[in-house]
């Protein structure tokens, strides 16, 4: 089992039907933290809970991860790239658990229907582990080169 990064391939067709809106008070996308034992990549299409990260004292982190807020859309015609920020790094408090990679996906595709619809995997590139401690994502830097998410 290995997770690879990668821009789930169902995510760029559904994002040409229309199906994703990452307008400001668009659809709700949510990150997902998995162990190594995970197989997620390009192929992936739906979060599930299949080897999900687990928190040992039971608080900090619940299955199905946290909300990601204040999406942005940047880009312009003379850019040939754009891209997705969220203000929030993800944080888990009182966290004591271990991951390998996590799942960014979107709730409230087609018309704000609920789904699981999955957009991209991060692989990062080893166990990370927080014991009782703060867990942190950090983005990259929102740029036309590292943001997240971008469309080249």
């Amino acid at each position: 089992m290995a997770i690879a990064q990668a821009v789930c391939n169902t995510f760029k067709r559904d994002l040409l039907k229309g199906f994703h809106d990452f307008a400001s008070g668009g659809d709700t996308f949510k990150i997902a933290l998995f162990t190594s034992s995970a197989s997620l990549g390009a192929t992936t299409e739906d979060y599930s809970t299949s080897n999900e990260t687990t928190n040992a004292s039971g608080s900090a982190y619940v299955a199905g991860g946290q909300a990601l807020t204040g999406q942005s859309v940047t880009g312009s015609t003379s850019a040939s790239t754009a891209f997705v920020d969220w203000s929030n790094n993800p944080q888990w408090t009182s966290a004591s658990f271990t991951a390998r990679g996590a799942m960014i996906y979107n709730t409230t595709t087609d018309g704000g229907s609920g789904t699981t619809d999955a957009v991209c995997i991060l692989n990062f590139t080893s166990d990370f582990t927080a014991s009782n401690g703060t867990f942190t994502i950090t983005f990259p830097a929102n740029d036309t080169s590292n943001a997240i998410l971008r469309l080249s």
